[in-house]
């Protein structure tokens, strides 16, 4: 199984530098990962240095709470897409979720998904923080709103993709939307396994040490 093909190489820490970056963007093109995935300020760079590659540009909007208005995620989600990015992953109002405010969770991820076209839209569920009854309520929204991808986790929540919800997003969707698996993705293995179960990306900052070594000693994302 080549693992690299599902890989969204991904540095979004706060202290994340330039010359990180440039590293990140030097693994993803020596390993062929499928895109790189990084905060909004960094896509230009990006860009430059993916130049003449395969490797996609991935952005995060409204990261990692989702609690910004819903103007400024869509303004955020133009001007990536502007800079060179041709993925965007959103994160949800969750608090408006779990308040019950469904419709404006979905008229949000309308509107952005409106705003960028035919790019990829991934819907950030944070899925941590929701019953299993709100996955599900979640994940038939997002493909009602047009989604292109449901993904489980920032990696910045209490914690990340677990087997059982995955497998509830992928009853829900029914194949509608692809799934990300992202926090917690370090071992080779269980990235196997949510691959066999239908995940279509991974989202990790561990992508190389998947491929070379099988396991990371990461304790982040």
């Amino acid at each position: 199984m080549q693992i690299n093909k599902y890989i969204d190489h991904t540095l979004l820490k706060a202290t994340a530098t330039r010359s990180e970056i440039i590293q990140l963007c030097s693994e993803a093109k020596e390993h062929a990962f499928y895109a790189v995935c990084v905060n909004g300020s960094y896509v230009k760079l990006v860009k430059e240095e993916l130049q003449n590659t395969n490797v996609k540009i991935a952005a995060v909007i409204g990261f990692p709470l989702g609690a910004m208005t819903t103007e400024v995620k869509v303004f955020e989600a133009q001007n990536c897409i502007e800079n060179g990015a041709s993925e965007i992953d959103m994160v949800i109002n969750i608090g408006k979720l779990l308040d019950g405010e469904i419709a404006y969770v979905e008229n949000e991820i309308r509107l952005i998904k409106e705003a960028i076209g035919k790019n990829t839209l991934k819907v950030i569920f944070e899925n941590c923080y929701l019953s299993k009854g709100q996955i599900k309520e979640v994940s038939q929204l997002a493909v009602n709103a047009g989604a292109d991808f449901i993904k489980t986790s920032t990696g910045f929540g209490t914690s990340g993709a677990i087997t059982t919800d995955i497998q509830i997003m992928k009853e829900v969707t029914n194949d509608k939307v692809q799934i990300k698996a992202a926090g917690g993705v370090r071992d080779k293995e269980i990235a196997e396994e949510y691959i066999t179960m239908g995940v279509t990306r991974l989202g990790t900052s561990s992508g190389v040490s998947l491929v070379t070594k099988g396991v990371s000693d990461k304790g982040i994302y």
